[in-house]
């Protein structure tokens, strides 16, 4: 099984967009896909607005199989892509720990998984990481700072001017192969070709 994860520095930079983009352009893996929302107080980590994320006040953790097609929810895009199955885990913040038990359970037995998170990082190792970037947006994620010397690959929106963050630096993935995006679209052919070479070398190796 190979294990793909797509993280990113921000919220809105296109990390659903390229699960969704990699699902329907690499369909000979038959993905099993995930995205993974920490939340606290209510508020939803992906958007920063309320929601119901929170699984209640007795639970701190919530893995679902998603069913909807319409494709209005991230996890119904991925299912849309062509995901063999989609997969919400929901956890309160700083308690992912505890769902990774749950999540192993969830794809025993899948034959190929990627996952739109930063800090499932820091509980498996994945085949390949790929960091979504985006010099406009000036929020960086202390889970995408943490982990981002770990990324194989960043695939960075084209911009003209320097980035906007202030405490982190292009220096970090000095000679990482890098893909410049110009939205939509954000998985380009050259991204699928990397992706496809890597997980072939790795699994194979």
């Amino acid at each position: 099984m190979a294990l793909v994860v797509i993280g990113g520095h921000s919220r809105n930079v296109g990390k659903t967009s390229v699960v969704a983009g990699l699902i329907a352009a690499l369909q000979e893996f038959n993905w099993t896909a995930l995205k993974i929302t920490q939340f606290g107080h209510g508020v939803c980590s992906a958007d920063g607005k309320p929601c119901d994320c929170d699984t209640g006040d007795d639970h701190f953790r919530a893995l679902s199989d998603e069913k909807d097609l319409s494709g209005e929810t991230d996890t119904s895009r991925f299912l849309v892509a062509g995901a063999k199955r989609s997969i919400w885990v929901r956890t309160r913040q700083g308690r992912l720990s505890e769902a990774i038990t749950d999540i192993e359970r969830k794809i025993a037995g899948a034959e190929n998984v990627i996952m739109e998170s930063n800090s499932i990082m820091g509980f498996l190792k994945p085949d390949l990481y790929l960091s979504v970037m985006d010099a406009g947006t000036q929020d960086f994620k202390v889970s995408a700072n943490e982990f981002l010397d770990r990324a194989d690959a960043v695939i960075l929106h084209r911009a003209e001017s320097q980035p906007k963050w202030d405490l982190v630096t292009m220096d970090r993935v000095a000679g990482k192969p890098t893909f410049m995006i110009q939205p939509p679209p954000y998985v380009t052919p050259e991204i699928v070709s990397f992706v496809r070479e890597q997980l072939a070398a790795r699994i194979h190796a």
